[in-house]
């Protein structure tokens, strides 16, 4: 009676250190599922002759240059950007894109106001590193529709204006809603490529 009622105690001990040791790794797993980050703001820089968006973004420390790289390939084709560039050695890849937008919306479309439609076209760099990846969106143009053809301006002298004392006011407010408007949608975009990279996308869920 000894005996079995001790190897019945030794089993439920073995299965309590099976368990809180595989509890343990856990921990420390990066979970598939977890809530990814909020969408960021992309926020505009200038020098004494130029506007952009730049920024550094961070990845598991595992996943190589060869991975980010494949994978923001893998993600600007399906957005349907043109690759100017591209060499996996060197860690850098370069796009352009010409994209319809409107203010009242970051895509295409609108709910419910009046559409203010315009074409941007700009250019994306993504310099790559085991473990992170920085994108340089720069050469931004806007082109916006008016009785003579489309009007255009670059995103540096737009900027320009907007801090400018003596733009009218109605000017002002218009060019920085479409501003606002591009960021809206460039924040979506790096955080979708973001999520890419990470493999965390829906694309790359391997579950079914």
């Amino acid at each position: 009676m000894i005996a079995p009622m001790k190897t019945l105690i030794l089993s439920f001990i073995l299965a309590l250190i099976v368990v809180t040791a595989h509890a343990q790794v856990r921990a420390y797993e990066v979970d598939p599922n977890a809530k990814p980050k909020q969408v960021e703001t992309v926020k505009l820089q200038t020098d004494s002759n130029d506007a952009y968006y730049q920024k550094v973004v961070q990845l598991d420390s595992t996943i190589t240059l060869s991975s980010i790289y494949v994978r923001a390939l893998q993600f600007m084709a399906a957005k349907n950007f043109q690759q100017n560039y591209g060499y996996e050695e060197e860690g850098k890849l370069i796009f352009t894109t010409t994209q319809d937008l409107n203010v009242n919306q970051a895509f295409s479309g609108y709910d419910g106001d009046a559409p203010n439609p315009y074409s941007v076209q700009f250019a994306i760099i993504l310099d790559m590193k085991n473990g992170r990846y920085r994108y340089t969106i720069h050469n931004v143009v806007f082109y916006t529709p008016t009785d003579n053809g489309n009007r255009r301006i670059s995103l540096y002298d737009l900027n320009q204006l907007l801090i400018a004392k003596d733009t009218k006011r109605g000017v002002k407010s218009s060019m920085s809603d479409m501003v606002k408007s591009f960021e809206r949608y460039l924040s979506t975009l790096t955080h979708e490529l973001y999520l890419e990279v990470e493999n965390r996308s829906a694309v790359s869920d391997s579950k079914f």
